[in-house]
């Protein structure tokens, strides 16, 4: 399980794959915000892979987000994360 920048107090977890251009756009934004959660690479974990697709109706979609409520996110913007968080804070 590869990490961005894991605290204690993550409120996200990002299920992505690494050939994902979305995913790696979405890493970069978050880590020039100084915004850090956890990353699970979905093809290193079936499990994690199996939820995705619950969340998105079958498909291995990502990245997909899911927040500390549940709430989840399929190829959310910046903007769309850091108001989820500010909802949460």
């Amino acid at each position: 399980m590869s990490e961005m920048t894991t605290t204690a107090t993550d409120q996200f977890t990002m299920y992505t794959t690494p050939w994902c251009g979305y995913c790696k756009r979405l890493k970069s934004q978050l880590a020039r915000e100084g915004i850090t959660g956890r990353e699970v690479n979905i093809e290193e974990h079936p499990e994690s892979a199996e939820f995705v697709m619950k969340v998105n109706g079958g498909n291995q979609t990502v990245p997909t987000v899911v927040f500390s409520d549940g709430a989840a996110m399929t190829n959310p913007s910046l903007a769309q994360v850091k108001k989820k968080l500010a909802e949460l804070a």
